[in-house]
């Protein structure tokens, strides 16, 4: 049976859609984005602050859930500027460590939901 899953520690869905979705062990979750969860203003300062907000969201989904970032089984990142990768690689390295990072996509675009840079989804295992 679907369960779906939402938390306050993370921004509320902008649209028809839930934060994340769990079945038969497996975790969806929604792209985030750089909202932060405490007041909805956008994270644009830098393309670090804007990934470190992205994935703090996701993890807090994935936690929510009851899963973690090490159970994370794929990442997809949309960009909207390549030339951006060697910076945002570097702060998504501070939150899946080589040894269980996820399988991973990381693909430009034109455009982005608020217009903004970066957007993450992942699947999870829940145990």
């Amino acid at each position: 049976m679907k369960q779906i899953v939402n938390t306050p520690n993370a921004p509320l869905p902008i649209g028809p859609y839930n934060q994340a979705t769990a079945i038969n062990g497996l975790l969806f979750v929604s792209g985030q984005i750089a909202i932060n969860p405490a007041d909805g203003s956008l994270v644009l300062d830098n393309i670090e602050a804007e990934t470190h907000q992205v994935l703090q969201n996701v993890k807090a989904i994935v936690e929510a859930a009851g899963s973690s970032l090490e159970k994370v089984l794929k990442a997809t990142v949309f960009v909207k500027d390549m030339n951006m990768f060697g910076r945002i690689n570097t702060i998504y390295g501070e939150y899946f460590k080589p040894e269980w990072a996820p399988a991973r996509e990381l693909v430009q675009v034109s455009e982005l939901p608020k217009f903004v840079n970066i957007e993450i989804s992942v699947i999870a295992s829940i145990s």
